[in-house]
C-alpha cells in the first residue's frame, strides 16, 4: 500500500506540473531548511522513515502585481524496504514578465555501512532529471510604438537538465553535495548585450551536526551551506542554526539563517568608481510538527547595495508524512523522521 501511495503521488506531480517555468531551474532559497533538503539534494530522497509530501509558497511585495513568487510541491520516499527511493518536484517561479515552470523526477540509492540500522552510517547517491519551460512575455512592451529589438509576443523555450547529488550521514553528522544543471541550456537567458548564455551549472555543499541535551528534549542543529555558480562566478554562504523542542504531540522548532553573497563582477557607480556587489539575507523561521503534519513560516529580509527595495519574502511550508515505518535509527535527527 505504501508503494502504491508513493507511485500515485509521483504520477499526480507529473501531470499537474507538466507545463511550469524559471531562469536556472528550481531557485536556491532557504526553503531547504524547512524540513526539505530534498529540494536541493537528490540523494535525500527516501532518507526519512516516512514518505514526505511538502508544499511551499513564497512571495515578495504581497500587494504588488507581478511581484516575485514561487510555488513548489514535492514527494519522496523509499520503494518498500529496498535501498532505492523515488521522488518528484514540481515548481513555478515568476518574476515580473519572466517565468519558469519545471518538474524533476529522482532516483536515489542508499548504502548502509553500519552492521545495523540502530547506528546510522549511510552513503547516498541521487540523480534528478527535469524539464524546464522558460517564458518571457513581451506582449506589453510595445505600448510606445515599434521597437526592432522587441518581438511583442510571449517567447518560450523548453530545456532538459540533470542534477546529481550525494549525502553522507554518520550518527548526528551529515554532509551533502550536488551539481545542479549538469547540461548546457540555451533557454531564453540573456546578458545585458542580448547574448544568450547556456551554462547554468551550480555547485552546492552543506554540512551540519545535531547536538542533543542530556534529556534529548532539546536539540541544536548548526549547519553551513556553500553555493557557487560557474558561469557568473557568484558565491554565497549560508550560516544556519535551528533549535528543536520535543513535545508529546510532536516537535516545535525555530531557526535563523544568515546568507552572505559575494559577486565577482563589478558594477559602475554614478561617481565613476567600480564596486563589487554584495548582499546579505537574514531569515528567521518557526515551525511545528503535529503528528504527521508539518507547518513552517519564514521571513526573508535582504540588505544589498544595488537592490530596488528591501521588502522581504514571506514563505509558508505545509506538509504531511505517509506510511511511516517504526523508528529505525538511534538519532533524534529531524531529517530522518
Amino acid at each position: 500500500m505504501r508503494n502504491k501511495n508513493l507511485l500515485f503521488l509521483v504520477i499526480i506531480l507529473a501531470f499537474s506540473f507538466s507545463k511550469v517555468s524559471s531562469q536556472e531551474g528550481l531557485p536556491i532559497y532557504s526553503d531547504y531548511l524547512t524540513d526539505n533538503y530534498y529540494l536541493l539534494y537528490p540523494s535525500m530522497a527516501g532518507v526519512s522513515n516516512c514518505t514526505k509530501v511538502r508544499f511551499t509558497g513564497r512571495k515578495q511585495w504581497i500587494d504588488q502585481d507581478l511581484s516575485p513568487n514561487l510555488q513548489t510541491v514535492s514527494v519522496n520516499g523509499r520503494v518498500g524496504d529496498s535501498k532505492s527511493a523515488l521522488g518528484a518536484i514540481a515548481f513555478k517561479d515568476e518574476n515580473g514578465y519572466h517565468s519558469q515552470t519545471g518538474a524533476y523526477f529522482t532516483y536515489a540509492h542508499h548504502i548502509m555501512f553500519s552492521r545495523s540500522e540502530l547506528d546510522i552510517d549511510m552513503l547516498s547517491f541521487g540523480l534528478s532529471a527535469g524539464l524546464i519551460q522558460y517564458k518571457l512575455d513581451e506582449s506589453a512592451f510595445l505600448s510606445g510604438g515599434f521597437d526592432p529589438l522587441i518581438s511583442g509576443i510571449e517567447q518560450s523555450a523548453t530545456d532538459f537538465n540533470l542534477d546529481f547529488g550525494f549525502s553522507y550521514q554518520f550518527l548526528d553528522f551529515y554532509a551533502h553535495g550536488a551539481i545542479k544543471n549538469l547540461l548546457n541550456n540555451d533557454g531564453i537567458n540573456f546578458n545585458d548585450q542580448g547574448l544568450s548564455y547556456n551554462n547554468l551549472r551550480t555547485y552546492l555543499f552543506t554540512t551540519g551536526y545535531l547536538f542533543s541535551s542530556y534529556t534529548q528534549n532539546w536539540n541544536y542543529e548548526p549547519s553551513v551551506m556553500l553555493v557557487h555558480k560557474e558561469a557568473t562566478k557568484e558565491t554565497y554562504v549560508d550560516l544556519n542554526l535551528k533549535v528543536y523542542r520535543e513535545m508529546d504531540f510532536g516537535r516545535l522548532w525555530a531557526g535563523l539563517s544568515l546568507r552572505g553573497s559575494y559577486d565577482n563582477v563589478p558594477f559602475l557607480r554614478e561617481s565613476g568608481s567600480y564596486e563589487k556587489p554584495g548582499s546579505s539575507f537574514i531569515t528567521p523561521m518557526i515551525g511545528v510538527e503535529y503528528d504527521s503534519f508539518v507547518f513552517a513560516y519564514s521571513f526573508n529580509y535582504q540588505s544589498d547595495s544595488i537592490i530596488f527595495n528591501n521588502g522581504g519574502y514571506h514563505q509558508i511550508t505545509l506538509g504531511f508524512n505517509l506510511g511511516c515505518r517504526k523508528k529505525r535509527y538511534n538519532c533524534n535527527c529531524p531529517w530522518l523522521k
